[in-house]
């Protein structure tokens, strides 16, 4: 039986399709050049917990563990530049630094996948949002010199230490949508300059709290530029497996693949919660199969574990993991 399309659904489905189409402009090979499709998805790393290692001690471990992509963080002890829901002096940051970390990493066959930025774009104050902006620009300036486009963030946190909890947190207060609209279009506009695209990380206790209000924003903001990352353990509290994909789909450029137990707030390495590794694979090879699958929330002491716990539901599932870099 042929089931009935509403209008909002045609409508729905012409604006992913002007975004894929805008997406695939925007990346298109040059001319000439062979780009062979990936046998499945490729697993990287974010480089936030290993703290203790350097840039080159890093790569060399991590291309050891066969791990051909990073989400860089800048927190090695030779590039200690994170600092998470606000901004950092990145002045001593030279272009000939960058290219130094780069071929590290390269030289040892990795990767540099994206750039966690996670300023913070919701604060309500306009100078501060403003000074977030140039923020997230010099990180772009960064990425170019990285040879990297890509860059996750979140909308951002922020409550007055100094006040009272409000009764509506801030993140759901009616005048803040409209706003985090305009900051994120303002955001696009510096992305356009740099020919970089950002990816939004939702989280159930932040502005884009589900799957369903990120979809509803990424519609708004209709740009190229502005995609989404996943981490299925930020919504397991409040979306299933398959509704997160349903979607986000389209939208998807990356994963990231920790975990969560229900109920609890902390998040944890693969395998240490109660997220379906097997479904979760198996959806990410179904609906973004050339979205990285990034590890996330792991150091040197654990990561090997994770990694095989990843891998092991990647076998169960039938899921190819693709390798080249």
């Amino acid at each position: 039986m042929q089931a009935k399309i509403s209008r909002r659904e045609i409508l729905r489905s012409a604006s992913q399709a002007a975004v894929l189409c805008g997406l695939g402009a925007l990346s298109k090979p040059l001319r000439g050049a062979s780009v062979a499709p990936p046998s499945g998805p490729q697993i990287g790393i974010a480089t936030l917990g290993f703290a203790d290692h350097t840039n080159a001690a890093l790569a060399e471990e991590l291309s050891g563990a066969g791990i051909r992509t990073v989400q860089l963080f800048l927190n090695q002890t030779d590039s200690r530049f994170w600092k998470y829901n606000s901004r950092s002096d990145v002045s001593s940051l030279t272009p000939a630094r960058c290219r130094e970390i780069a071929a590290t990493y390269r030289d040892n066959g990795v990767g540099i996948h994206s750039l966690g930025v996670y300023t913070n774009l919701i604060h309500p104050d306009a100078d501060e949002r403003a000074a977030n902006l140039a923020y997230f620009e010099a990180m772009m300036v960064i990425g170019g010199h990285l040879g990297v486009r890509t860059f996750i963030t979140e909308a951002g946190h922020y409550h007055d230490p100094k006040l009272p909890g409000p009764r509506i947190p801030l993140e759901f207060q009616d005048e803040v949508w409209p706003r985090m609209i305009a900051t994120t279009r303002s955001l696009d506009a510096i992305a356009a300059r740099h020919d970089a695209r950002i990816l939004f990380e939702p989280f159930y206790r932040g502005f884009l709290a589900s799957a369903k209000r990120l979809r509803l924003f990424l519609e708004e903001i209709q740009s190229p530029r502005i995609r989404a990352l996943l981490d299925p353990a930020n919504l397991i509290e409040l979306n299933d497996l398959d509704e997160m994909f349903q979607q986000l789909g389209p939208w998807i450029d990356c994963l990231h693949a920790k975990d969560r137990k229900l109920h609890t707030d902390r998040g944890v390495a693969a395998g240490k919660g109660d997220l379906d590794y097997r479904r979760f694979v198996t959806l990410a090879a179904r609906h973004t199969p050339t979205a990285p699958l990034v590890l996330e929330y792991v150091g040197a002491t654990n990561y090997q574990q994770a990694l095989a716990h990843l891998r092991g539901a990647m076998r169960e599932a039938g899921v190819a993991e693709f390798q080249q870099l």
